[in-house]
């Protein structure tokens, strides 16, 4: 009779496989090293995840629904002013990015690591690529409700853009002693980007 699985062999793979994707990169972590960290039998692995990278692409998933849930939390606990939305989806980032074990953003690293990955024939690409896409529309989305609200924001696309640099930098800022300035600074800019500095 065939073995049940545990409930939680899913979760338990993508979690061993997550720690070593984000510490070492993708390339340089091998299927057997995840099934030793994992703690759990090849075939179970394979049972999930087919190939690597069917496993890279639910790492991704799993990063991209994490990050989609802390930014969401991060708004609406910013209540209803757009300004304060965008300073808060920075702050949110900011807060992220902190400590030593800090790489920057998963998603980003992957595309950095295989640039030329194809999102039509690729799921791991398609996940990663998907996920910038819908940052940068929630971004423009409360970029364009600034502008609408309080006109002396500007352009609304050049005010996502700042805001999308601002987010770019903290993920490259991540790991550094001076991590931490670095998001005082950038929570700071995006103040001053919505116009709340003053305020």
């Amino acid at each position: 009779m065939a073995r049940t699985a545990a409930p939680n062999a899913r979760e338990r793979v993508l979690l061993a496989a997550g720690g070593l994707f984000y510490a070492h990169g993708i390339r340089a972590v091998g299927m057997q090293q995840i099934i030793d960290a994992a703690g759990c039998g090849k075939n179970l692995v394979y049972g999930h995840f087919p190939s690597k990278n069917d496993l890279v692409a639910g790492y991704l998933e799993a990063v991209a629904t994490s990050r989609v849930r802390s930014a969401g939390r991060a708004v609406r606990q910013a209540g209803d002013d757009p300004r304060e939305q965008l300073v808060a989806m920075v702050a949110q980032i900011a807060a992220d990015v902190r400590g030593e074990a800090q790489r920057g953003c998963a998603v980003r690293n992957y595309l950095v690591e295989f640039p030329d990955a194809d999102a039509e024939t690729d799921p791991a690409a398609r996940v990663a690529r998907h996920f910038i896409t819908t940052t940068h529309a929630e971004v423009d989305k409360l970029a364009e409700r600034v502008v609408v609200q309080h006109e002396s924001a500007g352009p609304a696309r050049d005010l996502a853009d700042a805001v999308m640099l601002l987010i770019d930098g903290l993920y490259g800022s991540a790991g550094r002693p001076d991590a931490v300035r670095a998001g005082a600074a950038a929570v700071s800019m995006s103040r001053k980007l919505v116009g709340l500095a003053d305020e």
